[in-house]
């Protein structure tokens, strides 16, 4: 647990205008720096994968600065001093999709890749272990790295990594898999296409991998560039690091998977609000836990909704704590009253807590999560971490420490969003980490 907030603490959280609540005696703010690129929310943007990463001992961390560079900043896990190395390179950080995702193997090495928005993949990873500076760009395979978008990284057991990225656009784009194994320092393709929009749409996926390895994929489907024409819950597992595919009931799919033959965990019609890339989380049994926001059939307000699997079907809870109302159309990279939200899950007794971490206009665009000691029982307790608004900020954290040590390590950074891929014109904001451990964990 953490202890109450040191003096240092307070003077930084003073500095900047973000006040911790009443959680504080288990809440840690710590400055990365002070030039971060505020124009769009290119930083906050919840498909990094990872904003925020741990190894061992060490805690590493990415974003742009205000110059559109690639910094990296590393610190020891629980010290506010970090380190930070301006990279040689630079993404275009005006288009909100080009994040930064990293991710450190089990050699110590840290992977990175930048700046994809359907165009040649930008990857490099560190000249040796634990260092912050980077080799030259590399390739993959160099076979279908040409229209690369939403790059994502995550570690198996054995410290390979997988990668994940859509092959080409929005509405005709297909799921790609990589694997890079520690022996070989080289990477491999697993899948090519496994799941196929066949030219009609793409998936928006989101994955979680549970400690004994097997790997969560969850998605929607979209028939457009067009936000309104998200569609469904899908669901796919893999028990052997991505190369079969079943379904929650453990019938192997047969590649590639299809609007016809996916597992539908939940439908859900076009024009409901429903959100692309939405998060999941998986504990070490393996259970599933899928977040997002959408609006029900009949209703006028998009709500959080939580999906999860029982024993023998697909259960969803709807938080039904929100009181605005607002509807998504368009493409590009929208402003929204709220954000995408991150789900934990932790063992509570006999039963299951969950935090559900948001912003909400409603709440002032504050750090805020959504509290349930007893999953099922719907009783939801909403608190905010911050008193500040942090705009159009969405919450990306640092998977790897929660699993290990179950401290919730989230990236902050007050970032403004235009709406439709606009960019505001505003000067650099500072870049943080917020550390908060629930009190029953």
């Amino acid at each position: 647990m953490y202890q109450s907030l040191n003096k240092s603490i307070f003077l930084i959280c003073t500095f900047i205008g973000i006040n911790l609540m009443s959680v504080a005696q288990e809440t840690q703010l710590s400055t990365i720096a002070s030039n971060g690129w505020a124009n769009n929310s290119v930083n906050t943007v919840i498909f990094r994968k990872n904003s925020l990463i741990s190894f061992k001992d060490s805690q590493y961390a990415a974003y742009y600065d205000q110059e559109q560079n690639v910094v990296l900043a590393k610190r020891k896990i629980g010290s506010t001093r970090w380190i930070l190395v301006t990279t040689p390179y630079k993404g275009d950080a005006t288009d909100a999709h080009k994040s930064i995702s990293i991710m450190v193997d089990g050699d110590g090495f840290l992977h990175i890749a930048w700046g994809q928005h359907n165009n040649n993949l930008n990857y490099a990873k560190s000249v040796s272990a634990g260092s912050l500076t980077l080799g030259n760009k590399k390739v993959m395979l160099s076979v279908k790295e040409n229209k690369v978008s939403y790059p994502e990284f995550y570690k198996l057991a054995n410290g390979d990594l997988l990668f994940f990225y859509r092959d080409g656009g929005s509405g005709n784009g297909n799921l790609m898999i990589n694997h890079y194994n520690l022996k070989t320092k080289k990477w491999t393709r697993v899948q090519d296409g496994m799941i196929d929009g066949e030219g009609q749409r793409n998936a928006y996926w989101q994955v979680a991998i549970d400690q004994v390895g097997t790997i969560h994929l969850s998605w929607v489907w979209r028939e457009s560039p067009d936000v309104a024409s998200n569609h469904d819950l899908c669901y796919a597992k893999s028990t052997d690091g991505g190369l079969t595919w079943l379904k929650s009931t453990n019938e192997k799919y047969s590649l590639p998977i299809t609007a016809a033959n996916a597992e539908y965990a939940l439908k859900i019609p076009q024009k409901s609000e429903l959100i692309n890339q939405i998060s999941m989380f998986a504990d070490a049994k393996g259970k599933v836990f899928i977040a997002g926001y959408w609006r029900d059939t009949n209703e006028t307000i998009p709500q959080y909704h939580l999906v999860f699997k029982t024993d023998d079907h697909w259960e969803v809870s709807n938080l039904n704590f929100r009181k605005t109302a607002f509807s998504l159309s368009g493409g590009g990279t929208k402003q929204i009253p709220i954000s995408r939200p991150q789900i934990i899950v932790w063992p509570n007794g006999k039963y299951y807590a969950a935090g559900l971490l948001f912003r909400d206009a409603e709440r002032g665009n504050k750090v805020s999560i959504a509290l349930n000691g007893e999953l099922g029982s719907g009783n939801w307790k909403v608190e905010d971490l911050t008193q500040k608004s942090l705009g159009d900020w969405e919450p990306s954290y640092d998977t790897e420490l929660w699993k290990r040590k179950g401290i919730l390590s989230l990236f902050l950074q007050h970032v403004t969003q235009v709406d439709g891929e606009g960019k505001a014109n505003q000067p650099p904001t500072i870049v943080q980490t917020l550390d908060w451990k629930p009190e029953n964990k």
